[in-house]
Parts: C-alpha cells; sequence; structure tokens
C-alpha cells in the first residue's frame, strides 16, 4: 500500500507548493481523502476515488505525471482489493495531461494570482477606504454563531447540489482543524475566517484564506451578508487579504481559475494575471484481469471532487454583475430635465434574456437617487410571494376557467419537450414549476407571472432587469427607494382580471413569437412598437398601468426636479407617464436607441426620439 506523508515530508511539501492543491492538510481536511505522493505528485485518495494533482512537487520537474498516475492507481488497487468490474472514480489536474486523457478532459484554464508587493489601484483603495468607514475587519480561525448565521443565509439563496452543498458544510470541520494544527504547533493547516462588521457588531462578509503554503495565501470561499447588508464589504475584505498577505511575508495570492470573461476580468481589475495552466480531467477506471480500463465519469458521479477542483468561491454582487453574459446597451432610457435639473427615467422588465449591467454601472456613477416601482429587497418580495400563494378560502381560481384541453397545451408551452426522445437528444428541461397545482392553489396573478416567467427561463431569460438595476445601486451605494407600499402593489396584482390571464394563456402557442418580439423592440428602445405587440398582456389594464401612472408621476416628480436621479417603471407605464412629465414642464428624449430605432429615424426622420 502507498505510504502516508509523515510530518516532516507534508512540512517540506509546503514550502514547494506551487498550486493551492498542494496545501495537503487543507486538502485532507476538506475532501476526506488522504494524501500520499508518488514520483513527485501528490494525490488523495479515499475508498472508491482518486484525485491526482499534476503539478510537480520539484521544481523543474515537468515529466513523469503519467507514470507517477498509473502506479498510484495499482497501488491503491492492491492496497484496497479492488479487482474485476470494481471501479476506480479519477480526478487529474495538470498544467497538461497525456494523450490518453485527452478525451476525458472537462476543464481548461488558468491559476489567476495577484502579487502582494503590487499597490491595489486608486479606484479599488477609495471603494474599499468607504467601506471602512462603516465596517471593522478581523481575522480568527473561530466558526462562531454569526458565520453559521451567515453562511446559512448564503446555502438558502444559492440553488446547488447537495454533494457540493456539503463542500460549505465541512468549513467549520476545517478551521476545527486548523486550530489544532496551530495547537500542535506541527504548522501544516493555517486557515482563517476575515471578517467585516458593521458598527452594531452584524458580521456583514466573511472570508475563507488558507495560508498554509509557504509562499502563497489561497482565497477559499466567502460570502456576503443580504440581511446586514453594507456596499462593498467584500471590496474591503479583498483589500485586507493582500495587505495581511504581504505583512505575512506572502508573495502572491492564489486566486482560483478564471472560469469566464466576467470572473477573469473581476480579477484583472485586482492586479490578478493568469498565471498557471490548468487542465482537469476526470472519468473511471474499472479493474478487469489485472490491468484497468479508462471510461468517461457519468456526469452525477462524485459531484464534491469535480466541484472541489473547480470551486471559485461565492462573489460580491459587483463581482457577479461582472460576469452576468450577453451584455447589451440599455435603449429604454428617456433623459428628464427642468431648470437644469437632469436625471433619468428607464422602461424595465422583470424577465429578460440580455444583462444590462455595464451599463447601469456607468449611468449610476454621478446619481445619488435609484427609485422603482416597489421595493426588491428579500423581505419585500418574499412578503409578495406569500401573498401569491396563499389564496383566501373560496377564492376564485384559474382552473376553474380552462378546460383540460387549455391546461395540457400550457403545460406543453411550458414544459417544453418531454419525453424519453426528448431527453435523448438533450431537448428536455427540468420542471421548474408545477402548472397545475399553480392553476389550483395560487392567486390569479401569481399562478400568471410563475408560469410565464418558467417559459422564458426555459428559452434562456435568466436575467431580470429591475433586479439588476436594483442591486448595481444598492451596491454602488445609491440612495434606493420603492414608490408604493405593499398594500398598494399587491392591491394592484389582485385586480388583474382572470379572464385576461385566461385568454393569454389560451394563446400560449403565441409565446415564442411575442418573446422573440419583445427582445427585438427593447433592445432597440422602440417603446410603440414593444407595446403594440402586448395590448392583450394580462397587466395592461387601466387599474394596473394608468391609475399608478398618476400615482408614480406624483411620488417621482420632486426627485425629477431635484435632480441627479433615474426611476425605473414598467416599460407599459412609459406610454402614459412621458406626457404626463412633459404637461409638468418636463423635458423628456429618448437617450440611447438600437440600430432599429435609428432606421426609423433615417426614413421616417425624428430628432431624439422624443416621445410627444
Amino acid at each position: 500500500m502507498t505510504r502516508i506523508l509523515t510530518l516532516p515530508e507534508q512540512r517540506e511539501l509546503l514550502k514547494r507548493a506551487a498550486v493551492p492543491e498542494h496545501s495537503v492538510a487543507f486538502m485532507q481536511a476538506m475532501s476526506g481523502g488522504t494524501a500520499f505522493c508518488e514520483q513527485g505528485f501528490l494525490f488523495l485518495y479515499a475508498e472508491d476515488w482518486l484525485m491526482a494533482v499534476g503539478y510537480p512537487l520539484q521544481e523543474g520537474e515537468k515529466t513523469g505525471f503519467d507514470a507517477a498516475f498509473d502506479e498510484a492507481v495499482k497501488r491503491i488497487a492492491r492496497g484496497r482489493r479492488i479487482g474485476h468490474g470494481k471501479t476506480l472514480s479519477c480526478f487529474a489536474i495538470a498544467p497538461d495531461l497525456p494523450e490518453r486523457l485527452h478525451k476525458f478532459i472537462r476543464q481548461q484554464d488558468w491559476y489567476y494570482t495577484l502579487d502582494t508587493a503590487q499597490p491595489i489601484p486608486r479606484r479599488l483603495r477609495a471603494i474599499a477606504a468607504k467601506a471602512a468607514e462603516k465596517l471593522t475587519v478581523t481575522e480568527d480561525r473561530q466558526f462562531g454563531p454569526a458565520h453559521r448565521r451567515l453562511w446559512a443565509e448564503f446555502l438558502a439563496r444559492t440553488q446547488m447540489q447537495p454533494d457540493v452543498r456539503e463542500l460549505y458544510a465541512r468549513t467549520e470541520a476545517v478551521l476545527a482543524a486548523g486550530r489544532a494544527s496551530v495547537s500542535a504547533g506541527d504548522a501544516l493547516l493555517d486557515v482563517r475566517l476575515l471578517n467585516a462588521h458593521d458598527a452594531a457588531g452584524n458580521l456583514a462578509a466573511s472570508l475563507l484564506l488558507d495560508y498554509s503554503p509557504k509562499d502563497f495565501c489561497t482565497y477559499i470561499v466567502g460570502t456576503h451578508s443580504r440581511a446586514h447588508y453594507t456596499p462593498h464589504a467584500t471590496d474591503l475584505l479583498f483589500a485586507s487579504m493582500l495587505q495581511n498577505a504581504a505583512r505575512e511575508g506572502k508573495r502572491h495570492i492564489h486566486a482560483g481559475l478564471g472560469v469566464n470573461e466576467g470572473i477573469a476580468r473581476f480579477k484583472r481589475k485586482w492586479g490578478g494575471r493568469p498565471e498557471i495552466p490548468y487542465v482537469m480531467a476526470s472519468w473511471q477506471e474499472t479493474g478487469r484481469d489485472g490491468c484497468y480500463l479508462s471510461a468517461p465519469l457519468p456526469d452525477a458521479d462524485n459531484a464534491v471532487m469535480r466541484y472541489f477542483f473547480s470551486n471559485t468561491a461565492e462573489l460580491s454582487k459587483q463581482q457577479i454583475f461582472d460576469t452576468l453574459p450577453r451584455q447589451r446597451d440599455f435603449a429604454m432610457l428617456f433623459e428628464v430635465t427642468k431648470d437644469g435639473a437632469r436625471s433619468f427615467l428607464g422602461g424595465s422588465a422583470h424577465f429578460f434574456r440580455y444583462s444590462f449591467s455595464f451599463f447601469f454601472q456607468k449611468l449610476f456613477e454621478p446619481l445619488h437617487t435609484v427609485i422603482f416601482e416597489g421595493s426588491l429587497d428579500e423581505d419585500f418580495l418574499a412578503a409578495v410571494e406569500r401573498d401569491g400563494r396563499s389564496p383566501p378560502q373560496g377564492a376564485p381560481c384559474l382552473a376553474q376557467s380552462m378546460t383540460e384541453d387549455d391546461i395540457a397545451r400550457l403545460e406543453r408551452v411550458v414544459y417544453g419537450p418531454q419525453g424519453a426522445v426528448a431527453r435523448l437528444f438533450g431537448f428536455a428541461r427540468p420542471r421548474t414549476v408545477n402548472v397545475r397545482e399553480l392553476l389550483e392553489a395560487g392567486r390569479p396573478w401569481f399562478a400568471f407571472f410563475s408560469l410565464w416567467a418558467a417559459f422564458l427561463e426555459r428559452l434562456g431569460w435568466d436575467q431580470s432587469v429591475d433586479m439588476e438595476a436594483w442591486r448595481t445601486a444598492r451596491e454602488m451605494g445609491k440612495t434606493v427607494m420603492g414608490m408604493e407600499s405593499l398594500h398598494e402593489q399587491l392591491d394592484s396584482l389582485n385586480s388583474i382580471p382572470i379572464a385576461r390571464i385566461v385568454e393569454y394563456f389560451r394563446h400560449c402557442g403565441e409565446w415564442p413569437a411575442y418573446a422573440k418580439r419583445n427582445v427585438k423592440m427593447y433592445l432597440a428602445g422602440d417603446l410603440p412598437g414593444m407595446f403594440g405587440t402586448s395590448v392583450e398582456f394580462p397587466t395592461r389594464t387601466e387599474q394596473v398601468i394608468g391609475k399608478r401612472d398618476e400615482c408614480f408621476r406624483q411620488r417621482m416628480r420632486p426627485y425629477l426636479e431635484a435632480g441627479n436621479c433615474a426611476v425605473f417603471v414598467g416599460s407599459a407605464h412609459l406610454v402614459g407617464l412621458v406626457p404626463l412629465l412633459q404637461e409638468d414642464g418636463f423635458s423628456v428624449r429618448q437617450m440611447h436607441s438600437g440600430l432599429w430605432s435609428r432606421v426609423r429615424r433615417k426614413l421616417f426622420g425624428g430628432n431624439a426620439r422624443s416621445v410627444e
């Protein structure tokens, strides 16, 4: 059986560590495996899996990994008596992998490192300094009740596989192992929590860091609180992490993989560089007649190990927005001016296919206040959902007004292709809602929005314009407010006629075409064109649109007159609000429009798309 590493050997390994996975005690504590070395390479194993770290421990050594891996598999097989028909789930990371493993490669990337001697960019220093006015940063090794609440809050709002969730659950155990290591004086595992507390003592954000390797510190996981939210808390911790690592003699920080252009951009913003190539493969070795045969690892097999190799930790809200896919310019935006005061009026959408985060960051930079129809914080949205799921006893439901054919047709549109053939060709998508349950047990408006959202999500509409604008404004430290109370918004939702919802459901076969037109018109900033395609949308009623327009007009007017604010309302409200604001003496003109609107202006004349 392969010999387990001695304490002196583990200390020597930490001196030679080149990648985060060389932190041997951390890897054992987090993965639950046992570490050993074979021909200058680190491996970890448990009952039915083997992890191979193909980065050589001897400087300058670049060959021999293939032979080392083969020997490791043979020794584990002998020690564990893994014989005919038995399988071993294998995972390997390396700067490159042997040609025979290329067909099993799951990911190719780069490790990003941050030089601790490099000064923090001025803009980021300013952001961190602003957050430091409200937060106190500490570093320790204790995972207390506040951390448990923070971790629980993060896990409650984040969807992930159960096995992946277990990794976060192991944080406390890893810290306990680190404290034991420090107490024993063996210096093999030095993991710490970097914390940010607000003036009331609430934990606003926390990062888990591994200081064990001699030359670097590794950023492992982290999260921020929404219950005790402070803008830029995670940015402050990033700046503190760099300063603390430099003070402890670390030459750099391992910040994980690039993953995608958004995350890589964030790491470059902090001075990160793609230093070390990364290739990850996963497969099965099956014992047969004294040898092993390689085969692809099923996707569901050992999710913990795959996630462990590619985990990039949680990002702050601003970092998350930096990673949003498919960015577009925001064309549904109007400039509102009066007596030298300048503000903006935007038409939002609850569901959309693209992200406008970069645009919003630039738009909000000089502004003081950002206003929405109502609050979009978690408590407010949770209260809206509770109301939608809890109709009064005896209240009418949509199912009573629909035929069985209506419901079946709606299921086909919401769920999309189903059955064995759809699954075979990869067309089937998991069901995220229960159509019949919503039609029978939810308030009509809640059933409508839930099913409409599920349909759009199946088409790839995974963004929300108003939520994105709300979170971006909060992250940037702007004054953020809603114009309507919870009671007012619920009254509006409950006023939507059941007949209009049922009629829209009966025409669900037209939804794909409508969604396609909606994207085109919205991106072009073509408000009349977009409204013209959606007059039968259930919420286009006098109660939901017309009466609320007058309310919004009165409540936004003082802020527009003061200037330096942006107001976001549903796009349908713009049709009525623009002339109302013009009656109040405001000049309103569309600021940014897409190609289609520019072509229309060229063909039919007009200025900057003023709506009159």
